[in-house]
């Protein structure tokens, strides 16, 4: 010991002497001695110049005995850092361990036979580390090591690293290294960058992809996103502030320095650090991934916010083999989980945890055992190895009979977009087949253009066509027949220049299809000639419009910020009464609605997974709801790519129009007949068309009266708006006009010209499928484009409106059957999705699942809410709620509450933008696993976007969670149901749907501009006596309205909706007026899972029986209704559809019962929590997902 002179400091004791923390030197250890005595008079006995603890006994008590002395070697930015310091002093309470921490100075500038001796080393590389100089040492004094010195080399290179880990068989990301190192000239170097991937050493790799530097202190990580999610780069850099990366419109990757590019994997917006301390110990912690926004969450220290998570058994092995492969006892490293598979993208070296006093303890206790295994034998210390019993899980439990919410599953339709738009034009020209032939056209007869590169490519076509066509004055007739067609191509695909940011050939929003005609075509659209000419030709179809609009965006993002408020905790409204004293508490989110959710995904108790179909305003749409939902910042794409999941397969969320049913064939035909007719509706008329006796579809055939009479006047006043668009573009002051996102009054003109050559044909016909298309159109300007005081617009809205409202919903099926069996043709697979989610309550291993016993300020670390959102378009939205209407799930005649239900959807004309369909899933732990009453279920609905329509007349249904009838009388007691606003700052409970009737200062407000919620006012409803669907009702009964009462669940629940308001569109196109959405109405709030599952259940089962019945039914009906004129539906359909009521008196639709369940064996979910009583359905989608 007269070797390790220094000065020492004790550190805990024990009954044979204290352990001490030393800080080592060369000097003397007289001259030691002196200097402490020195310093000792100078402190007054206080602190030493380490500041950790006080001297109270005597130098001579403490070298008794001989200690093994562990050495820190390491910069001194981190051998004092707070972990070192706090581990350090737990590893000194060993009673023959003693700590030396080696002087920065001595390590630069003494020879390594002048460092300080030890017996256990801990040393290890960072910025200005000389390693060199501690492999010296360690060779000169052969101390144990900790972590191994010389693999240290290959951590610092990315190369050697992943190198490794493919020896030791851990999954990483798939790879490859481009060396552009002059030392290493045998190294393959080849790399062709296309305009969406990118080829290296014949490796291809689409975007996104991963570019990293070769070395590992370089931090500079770049992340290329592909042109259909709006391109650029993300780029990672070591945090500055507040900051981690930044969003960069670059897409070229870089052309110096050597590189590895690897495959993006999609985490949904999180990373997750492991940090091993020997073989059999690791621990986790996730945040928010530095590329998803950019933004670091710090807490009230200024530390990065980072919560503990749980290991998979296949996770804790890879640590394992991380911290053997590597020889690094202490050592983080960096886990992707992506699909259901969790990859190795980096190995750190060593690491510690910051600010979990857990982890602290532990990580002493470890590397103390492991010293004092290894050493004391040697040194002839009398030490056994502890024996401790294993941590006991903490198992939470619920006060009360609180019901807790473990899964929210929402469909959502997209936002507000520009509308759709369809060009068809024969092409012949050789140019075209070439095209057709250069990207494999005649392997299927089918060519699908949308990448910028493809599209550059028909633009320069029809480019060169028309310069020739200038050239040879019309003397070519094949190109003069097309030169309005050509002319209409080019101007689309010019439309976005390059001084749109929306442009640049975005493949969101424009493609071009081209399909193999051997002999032509056929026949000849509206669009067309009659002429056919002989020979092989190619049918070009460009598609255009249809984008996310800035409106959309805001619409989308508002969205996500009310929807937190449907979880636990969302209604606070400040951060006092949450109990929350920091930001640790509560983030950077105190202070409005929505702290709970926010609460919950932050500290990973939420597992969230958004789907989105491939349509680029449907995954624009869920980009911006999740930037709502989880508070993000920056741009869309980042958010896109990392947590929107492309749901193509399966037809998951995606249908293909081109193979409709052929039901759905059928009911098109037959809508067509019955709006030919130049007459006014009739009795039969009624009961053919609205066999359900739908409220809103009867209020609409009312305003139509005569279908042709209604066409000719939408007709005319199509004629006098373009005339009105054609003196607008020939007066000066208005001709260079911009209108809403980027459009011009040419534009404009263009499309409603093509709706007034196509809506009636030449036989004086009218086209019913363009009515959605005209409304589409109309809806869009008289939002959009009011500025421009267009002459009867508002007319034209209202005719095709009462239009749409008939055609839009019935074709998706008239009567019942059909229906149904369109409903299960678009979504059979979503609804398998569904039932899905509902089972799988329990987590499984693959989500970021919050560690109880590391987390720290969190009240119920084992809740944890399964949240699945799906995006798609109108179709899957329609067919989901008919299911959900006329498949079964319950009786009006003997459920009041969905008879009510009923009524209201019947109400409503049409399923806007922003459509949602939301399932709400709580569980009862106090109840029995295998009862019924353990897993309640609550559906709700919202009709999206308000309209222009008068929103007094709009219906309206009983609120968000309100009272069920058969709860009405129960009586409860305020004071046992969990306060979301005391206490516990996470708390995510709600309470069983027990109705109170209580005095509430919350009204609902309905006017126009303002939060539509319940608001802060104890006045009653500003609405008067405007119309109510229900006025009957007990929800707002006059008696209830009058005194201010209002029945509600416990907890009340604010009813959010985006406000009207004038919103600054980056700057190139003025502002618009952004319409609010309908807050979400209750359907039911009392269904069980059990009686959920076996709905659904039976509708996956009876769609090949209903399907082939139907099909047999609608043949014989369609067979007699053709040879009759279609006058009344046939004896025989009557056994599937109900027998229709006069128009003027709807009545309750009887809902089908569901047929016997066979219910298949049950298999365990999940060992985390009670297992469900459901069994998983065959379903191909990962069962994490």
């Amino acid at each position: 010991m007269s070797k390790l002179e220094g000065r020492g400091v004790e550190s805990g004791g024990g009954p044979r002497g204290s352990a001490r923390f030393l800080v080592g030197s060369e000097d003397t250890e007289a001259r030691a001695l002196e200097e402490e005595e020195e310093e000792e008079e100078e402190d007054g006995g206080m602190r030493n110049n380490m500041g950790l603890y006080d001297e109270d006994e005597e130098d001579d008590e403490v070298y008794s005995e001989r200690l093994i002395v562990v050495g820190i070697c390491a910069m001194v930015k981190k051998s004092k850092s707070k972990p070192m310091t706090q581990i350090m002093e737990r590893l000194c309470k060993f009673e023959y361990i003693t700590v030396v921490i080696f002087p920065e100075d001595v390590i630069l500038n003494e020879p390594v036979d002048k460092w300080p001796l030890c017996d256990c080393l801990i040393s290890f590389h960072s910025k200005g580390f000389p390693l060199d100089k501690a492999v010296s040492y360690a060779k000169l004094r052969n101390p144990l090591l900790i972590n191994d010195l010389n693999m240290q080399y290959f951590i610092q290179d990315r190369r050697e690293v992943y190198r490794i880990l493919l020896e030791e068989g851990i999954d990483l990301p798939r790879y490859v290294v481009l060396n552009r190192d002059p030392d290493r000239p045998e190294a393959e170097c080849n790399l062709v960058e296309g305009e969406d991937q990118v080829e290296v050493n014949g490796e291809v790799f689409p975007k996104p992809f991963v570019e990293k530097p070769v070395c590992a202190e370089d931090h500079n990580v770049y992340i290329y996103y592909p042109t259909s999610a709006g391109g650029g780069s993300q780029r990672l850099f070591r945090k500055i502030g507040s900051r981690s990366s930044v969003y960069s419109p670059e897409s070229s990757v870089r052309k110096t320095g050597s590189y590895i590019y690897e495959e993006f994997m999609p985490t949904d917006g999180t990373d997750v650090k492991v940090y091993t301390v020997g073989p059999d110990y690791a621990h986790a912690e996730a945040r928010k991934s530095p590329a998803l926004d950019g933004k670091v969450e710090r807490d009230s220290e200024g530390k990065e916010i980072r919560y503990p998570v749980m290991l998979t058994a296949m996770e804790k092995l890879v640590a394992r083999k991380v911290c053997l492969a590597f020889k690094q006892t202490v050592c983080g490293f960096d886990l992707l989980r992506a699909n259901g598979h969790s990859f190795v993208c980096d190995v750190n070296g060593f690491s510690f945890v910051k600010n979990s006093m857990k982890y602290y303890d532990d990580c002493a206790k470890v590397l103390g055992n492991m010293i004092m295994r290894e050493l004391a034998p040697q040194l002839h210390i009398p030490w056994s190895i502890p024996m401790e019993a294993e941590d006991i899980p903490i198992v939470p439990t619920t006060s009360g009979t609180m019901m807790e919410l473990r899964c929210v599953i929402a469909v959502i339709r997209h936002g507000d977009r520009t509308p759709k738009q369809k060009m068809k034009m024969e092409v012949r020209n050789a140019l075209f087949f070439d095209l057709f032939e250069k990207y494999g056209g005649y392997k299927s007869g089918k060519l699908k253009l949308k990448k910028p590169k493809q599209l550059q490519e028909v633009l320069d076509i029809a480019r060169q066509l028309l310069v020739e066509l200038g050239q040879h004055n019309g003397s070519q007739c094949e190109i003069e027949e097309k030169k309005s067609k050509l002319e209409q191509l080019k101007t689309v695909l010019e439309m976005e220049s390059s001084d749109n940011p929306y442009g640049h050939f975005s493949g969101i929003n424009r493609k071009v299809q081209l399909t193999y005609l051997p002999n032509g075509q056929l026949k000849a659209s509206s669009e067309e000639e009659d002429t056919q000419k002989d020979g092989p030709s190619l049918l070009l179809v460009l598609k255009w419009g249809g984008e996310l609009t800035p409106a959309g965006r805001v619409q989308a993002e508002e969205l996500g910020r009310a929807f937190r408020c449907m979880y636990p905790g969302g209604q606070d409204d400040n951060r006092k009464s949450l109990g929350c004293e920091s930001p640790i508490d509560c983030g950077d989110y105190a202070g409005f609605p929505g702290c709970g959710l926010l609460r919950l995904h932050s500290t990973y108790r939420h597992d969230l997974k958004i789907y989105a179909s491939d349509e680029g305003r449907v995954q624009m749409t869920a980009a911006a709801f999740a930037k709502g939902l989880l508070a993000l910042e920056g741009e869309l794409t980042p958010i896109l790519v990392q947590m929107v999941k492309s749901a193509n397969m399966n037809g998951l969320l995606d249908s293909d129009s081109d193979s409709l049913t052929d039901c759905q064939q059928r009911v098109k035909a037959h809508l067509h007949e019955i709006m030919q007719r130049e007459r006014d509706f009739t009795e039969e008329d009624y009961q053919k068309l609205a066999p359900t006796n739908s409220d809103s579809l009867i209020n609409s055939m009312k305003i139509i009266n005569n279908p042709v009479q209604t066409c000719d006047q939408v007709y005319a006043l199509i004629q006098s708006l373009t005339c009105q668009i054609r003196r607008k573009l020939e007066d000066p002051k208005s001709a260079n006009l911009q209108l809403y996102h980027s459009e011009t009054l040419e534009l404009m003109l263009q499309r409603w010209s093509k709706l007034e050559r196509d809506f009636r044909t030449k036989s004086g016909r009218y086209d019913i499928s363009k009515i959605p298309d005209i409304y589409d159109c109309i809806k869009y300007d008289v939002q959009h484009n009011a500025s421009l005081a267009l002459e009867d617009t508002m007319e034209l809205f209202r005719l095709s409106k009462a239009l749409a409202d008939i055609i839009i919903p019935q074709e998706y099926g008239i009567c019942k059957p059909e229906k149904l069996d369109i409903a299960n043709a678009y979504c059979l697979p979503l609804v398998k999705k569904i039932q899905l989610d509902l089972q799988r309550t329990h987590e499984d291993e693959a989500v970021n699942k919050l560690h109880p016993l590391y987390s720290r300020g969190v009240m119920s670390p084992g809740r944890h809410v399964r949240t699945r959102l799906y995006f798609t378009s109108e179709s899957h939205v329609h067919s989901l709620l008919n299911i959900f209407r006329y498949g079964g799930l319950l009786s009006e005649e003997t459920d009041e509450q969905w008879r009510q239900a009923m009524d209201y959807l019947s109400a409503v004309s049409e399923l806007n933008y922003m459509t949602q369909i939301v399932i709400m899933l709580y569980e009862d732990n106090n109840k029995d696993p295998s009862s019924e009453e353990r897993f309640h279920v609550e559906l709700h609905f919202s009709p999206g976007v308000k309209g222009g329509e008068d929103d007094e007349n709009a219906p309206m249904g009983f609120g968000f969670r309100p009272a069920s009838s058969e709860n009405f009388e129960k009586k409860t007691d305020p004071g046992s149901l969990e306060d979301l606003s005391q206490d516990e700052p996470d708390r995510a409970s709600l309470t069983d749907p027990i109705s109170i009737l209580k005095k509430s200062p919350l009204v609902r407000s309905r006017k126009t501009g303002s939060m539509e919620v319940l608001s802060d006012s104890s006045s009653t409803s500003s609405r008067g006596s405007a119309y109510r669907l229900f006025p009957s009702c007990s929800r707002q009964s006059p008696e209830i309205k009058t005194s201010g009462l209002e029945m509600f669940s416990i907890p009340a629940v604010k009813r959010f909706s985006v406000s009207y308001a004038r919103h600054p569109t980056n700057g190139f196109e003025g502002c618009s007026m952004v319409p609010s959405i309908y807050p979400l109405e209750t359907l039911h709030n009392s269904l069980s899972l059990k009686q959920v599952d076996e709905f659904l259940t039976t509708v996956c089962e009876d769609v090949g029986d209903t399907h082939s019945k139907t099909l047999k039914a609608l043949s014989a009906l369609f067979e007699t209704q053709s040879q009759t004129s279609m006058d009344v539906y046939s004896q025989q359909d009557r056994s599937l559809a109900p027998s229709p009521a006069p128009p003027h008196s709807p009545q309750p639709h009887t809902q089908q019962q569901p047929l016997c369940c066979m219910s298949s064996p049950s298999s365990p979910v999940s060992s985390a929590g009670p297992s469900s009583p459901l069994a998983d359905p065959v379903l191909c989608l990962p069962l994490n997902e």
